[in-house]
């Protein structure tokens, strides 16, 4: 190993490249960090995860002032939004953030951190800024980047992406977003909130196409009900930018529409940043979607590993972060681990949230697992009642042993309480003591108390047991309504 500069080389300075440094650094491993831009944090940081959240935030308060005849408190009439100002609210929070990912930190580490772009000489170096630096183990988790379809018009034609969305100067009047994914519904209903008009273009004819449609289809509704105007089953025909508006055309069956916007934002997905990196002249293989990777993984050269984003998995900050534990697992400590997503959670962050975590109804559905589903409403929750969210519903799915292999959650604070379902999946707990346990009241947590007590109660309270307990203890049966009906 003392032939190479490094004992391990990290391209990416994002959540999972930076998870890589710091367990390689710490556990006393000579440690590279490459990062293309001038700064760590990667796309989560910058354009993602926390400034959408920021904005979100914003729209939520600027919703309940417009709202607040429905909490008993007198009308207020919100002025127009300056948006430089929640833009600047927006990188103040980006700023504090980034002091935990500084180039400072990590040297304490330990880890050596480089700027620019790398490009691999061989299956062991890389050139970087005229020099060559090489490592006995190599780590890409360079990321994702929105992917901008080939629609015509689309290179002519001004449009914004995540990477732009936040640092508007001003709120458009209007706003057409193509795309009904959760960046486009996040936008769509925080810009709505703010006071666009939004339209939302999607070719399928859901939104949120990999979640279930009954629960989708509640959040449509709300989303409709705010103001918001969705056009599914529409394929983009062409873009125009006319100056002040951009046109979108689209064909909906057999006919063609048109809509006219101040704004216009693709958010049509990512695609994994692997240009540029050398990979295919040192026999490291890809996949539609990114990086074709084992289950340890490890690419087709075994001693480059990939994480993050550029896996085409699943492209969330959580799960690079647990990609680049597994990475360090295999790569520093030589401790075989392999990744498993079978329950792993994922939130899009609308008001209500929609939460996941494991197998949906589609997912099962695909698998071939038959399952059993149980529900309970958040309108029975009294803590909803309090708050005046009362739409939404805990869904849990059971397979044909009665385990639970899922649960999506629609309703306030909805990531909150799948946080409850990870330590229960994870932890093989049973229902029943799910249900046994104490929840305190009144908080929305009771709803996942009373999912698993619907799933309980026909079993306890069922006609043998009630036969057994009359024949051992004498009970007499009801003590209202008819008789007839207890035998």
């Amino acid at each position: 190993m003392s032939q190479y500069d490094y004992d391990i080389a990290v391209l990416g300075g994002g959540a999972a490249g930076l998870t890589v440094v710091a367990g390689s650094a710490q556990a006393g491993a000579k440690t590279l960090l490459i990062e293309k831009e001038g700064r760590l944090g990667g796309d989560c940081l910058y354009y993602g995860c926390v400034p959408s959240k920021t904005l979100i935030r914003t729209a939520q308060v600027a919703r309940l002032i417009r709202t607040s005849e429905n909490f008993g408190l007198p009308a207020i009439e919100l002025p127009p939004v300056d948006f430089e100002k929640v833009a600047a609210r927006i990188q103040s929070v980006i700023s504090r953030i980034q002091e935990h990912d500084s180039e400072e930190r990590f040297c304490k580490l330990g880890a050596k951190v480089l700027y620019g772009d790398a490009q691999f000489i061989d299956e062991h170096a890389v050139r970087l800024n005229g020099q060559i630096y090489s490592a006995h183990t190599w780590v890409i988790a360079t990321g994702s980047s929105p992917a901008v379809p080939p629609i015509e018009g689309i290179d002519t034609t001004a449009c914004l992406t995540n990477k732009d969305v936040f640092s508007l100067k001003k709120l458009p009047r209007s706003m057409v977003i193509l795309g009904g994914g959760p960046i486009g519904i996040e936008f769509a209903q925080a810009f709505s909130r703010l006071g666009a008009k939004v339209y939302v273009v999607e070719r399928l004819g859901t939104i949120l196409g990999f979640d279930d449609e009954d629960m989708t289809s509640i959040l449509r509704e709300i989303l409709e009900a705010e103001g918001i105007q969705f056009y599914l089953d529409s394929g983009v025909v062409r873009v125009n930018d006319l100056g002040n508006e951009k046109e979108v055309i689209f064909k909906k069956g057999n006919e063609t529409k048109n809509i006219l916007a101040e704004a216009l934002v693709v958010a049509t997905g990512r695609k994994a940043n692997l240009s540029g990196l050398g990979i295919e002249s040192i026999g490291v293989a890809t996949e539609r979607r990114g990086l074709k990777l084992d289950a340890r993984l490890r690419t087709t050269q075994k001693h480059i590993y990939g994480a993050g984003d550029v896996t085409g998995t699943h492209q969330f900050t959580h799960a690079a972060g647990y990609e680049g534990g597994i990475v360090v697992s295999n790569a520093i400590f030589h401790i075989p681990r392999k990744v498993n997503y079978t329950y792993f959670p994922w939130v899009t962050y609308t008001d209500p949230e929609l939460a996941n975590i494991g197998m949906n109804e589609k997912a099962a559905k695909a698998a071939g697992i038959r399952y059993t589903v149980w529900t309970e409403e958040f309108r029975n929750n009294d803590r909803s009642l309090a708050e005046g969210a009362l739409t939404g519903k805990i869904k849990m799915l059971l397979d044909d042993r009665e385990k639970p292999i899922g649960i999506q959650i629609l309703g306030p604070h909805a990531g909150d309480l799948i946080s409850e379902w990870v330590a229960i999946l994870n932890g093989n707990t049973k229902l029943s003591k799910v249900a046994s346990s104490i929840h305190p009241y009144p908080t929305l947590g009771e709803i996942n108390k009373r999912v698993a007590g619907a799933y309980i109660a026909p079993k306890i309270f069922s006609e043998k047991v009630r036969k057994g307990l009359r024949f051992f203890f004498h009970f007499k049966g009801r003590a209202c309504g008819d008789p007839d009906t207890e035998k």
